[in-house]
């Protein structure tokens, strides 16, 4: 079945009554009985984020959140079948009854509107079923008095357009249908920050470029669990192991890299591996036994894979562009400890680490304490505080 074609049946679905759909297909009622609403813990602030939880996100910084005096915060995501990583969420949603169940969806909007005080919408998405506008699900939440922000990871803000002309290796240089998919999106969340006037977050600092307005909400790793993955200290051996793990190849400009890559491991310089499609939980071990990740050559930004990464103490190579490491210089007072190269410079840089381990092994070193200190949750609770209308309690976190 086609996408319009599906996204036709689905609409018809959903506009039937509950009993006619019930009885065309069965699997509804047991669906909707095995899917419970989305409900807050006890707090004086009942926060909900959803429903993306992008690379995990949403369940970290509602963790962040929780460190804040009287909230307690909640993380809601809608999972899809094929999801291969398994991030962890508070509460995970079948993707099938969030677009075709309008009984639950229903039931998930009363449940929001009573339980939560605070909500924050990822990625423009809608909460509560594919009936409605993102906009009305945002005007009923705030009628209802409840605070609102929006929230937006990356590829829904970035305008693919804009990336194009300031990255020379950017993916978007060809006007394809993904390409002009994505800028359609970017677009229309942009024009959704601004009818609605809610306060907006941002996951990394590149996206401040086109939110200005937006405040940074750094994201959240756990040092702890990716230091103790790594039990040797990177570029120690002699043969170095590097690791490339795209979730989106053509995003990371894995094409650009991989011939030198390759070739490299060929000569015998050094042991390429890439990894794709490994559950969350397995990654920690993959970059613990390795010592240099390759993180992506194309957008010019870092994310929670470069997190993760620096966590473990490896040698992140990167290309960041110069406007993120002054944000990130300016906003929090340390340099990103990512050493910065291009795909064409590539080769020659893998070449140099490898014949002069002990000079960039001190960069890998400077990994986790910078993780430590801008992204293990404390500056992201610090972000979250004004929102929530609580106390920021990290004064060291007043930049972001």
């Amino acid at each position: 079945m086609t996408g319009v074609l599906r996204e036709l049946a689905t609409s018809i679905f959903v506009a039937l009554p509950y009993q006619v759909a019930d009885r065309i297909h069965p699997w509804r009622r047991r669906m909707h009985r095995e899917t419970p609403v989305t409900c807050a813990t006890p707090g004086e602030r009942t926060l909900l984020i959803g429903p993306v939880n992008s690379a995990g996100q949403g369940y970290a910084w509602a963790r962040a959140a929780e460190r804040l005096p009287g909230v307690s915060a909640v993380d809601l995501m809608y999972r899809g079948r094929a999801d291969r990583f398994m991030f962890p969420a508070d509460h995970s949603v079948p993707a099938e009854v969030a677009s075709g169940i309008r009984r639950w969806q229903d039931a998930e909007r009363a449940a929001i509107l009573r339980s939560f005080t605070h909500v924050i919408v990822e990625s423009g998405a809608r909460l509560f079923g594919t009936h409605a506008p993102v906009a009305d699900h945002l005007r009923a939440m705030t009628d209802a008095g409840v605070e609102v922000a929006l929230l937006f990871h990356g590829s829904d803000i970035r305008l693919p357009s804009r990336n194009a002309q300031e990255e020379k290796d950017s993916p978007f240089a060809d006007d394809d249908a993904e390409t002009r998919q994505l800028e359609e999106i970017a677009r229309n969340n942009r024009a959704l920050i601004d009818a609605t006037g809610l306060p907006v977050f941002v996951s990394t600092p590149d996206l401040l470029a086109y939110v200005p307005e937006a405040s940074w909400l750094p994201v959240v790793v756990d040092p702890d669990r990716w230091d103790a993955a790594a039990p040797s200290t990177a570029l120690t051996r002699a043969r170095p192991v590097v690791v490339h793990a795209p979730s989106r190849a053509g995003l990371k400009g894995s094409a650009l890299i991989d011939p030198v890559v390759r070739r490299l491991h060929d000569e015998g310089v050094i042991e390429y591996r890439e990894v794709q499609g490994i559950p969350s939980g397995d990654m920690p071990a993959v970059y613990g036994a390795s010592d240099i990740v390759l993180d992506q050559f194309s957008l010019g930004i870092y994310g929670v894979a470069a997190c993760e990464a620096m966590a473990s103490g490896r040698l992140v190579i990167s290309h960041v562009s110069d406007l993120v490491r002054g944000e990130v210089r300016e906003r929090t007072g340390v340099e990103l400890p990512i050493l910065e190269s291009t795909a064409d410079g590539l080769e020659d840089l893998l070449r140099d680490v490898v014949a002069r381990p002990d000079r960039y092994a001190a960069v890998a070193a400077r990994g986790p304490a910078f993780v430590r200190d801008v992204h293990d949750g404390r500056r992201s609770a610090a972000a979250l505080a004004p929102f929530l209308g609580v106390a920021d309690p990290s004064a060291g976190a007043a930049g972001i």
